[in-house]
């Protein structure tokens, strides 16, 4: 019997969108998951037709709920019970593209440090 609702940190992971439940609760307490473009919480409930945005370690993912799951399933059963509308990664090089220092420039000041953590995203 399929439930009426879930909890959306349970659903995301069910699905694979998140390695483990506790990441994709994490993910929800940080903000990296909406529900109808609203800042999702670990326990607030997902019906189908709810559309879920998720900054997941894949790349960002936008998709529709079309059955509920509460256990994780199969890679292959778990694309069924969605419809993926994420946008099309980015190209590999611009992804492995990462500033480099010039050699013999020294340590990094504290000003460059906080600069590299935004551009890395920390």
């Amino acid at each position: 019997m399929e439930p009426s609702s879930v909890r959306a940190d349970v659903w995301v992971w069910a699905v694979r969108l998140f390695p483990s439940r506790s990441a994709a609760s994490t993910a929800c307490k940080g903000g990296k998951v909406q529900v109808n473009g609203k800042r999702a919480k670990p326990a607030q409930r997902i019906a189908v037709g709810d559309r879920i945005e998720a900054t997941a370690p894949s790349g960002e993912r936008v998709v529709v709920v079309k059955r509920l799951l509460d256990k994780r399933v199969g890679a292959a059963i778990a694309r069924e019970c969605y419809a993926d509308h994420s946008p099309a990664p980015e190209p590999r090089e611009w992804r492995l593209a990462m500033p480099r220092r010039d050699p013999g420039t020294g340590r990094p000041t504290k000003k460059e440090r906080r600069d590299l953590d935004w551009f890395r995203g920390r």
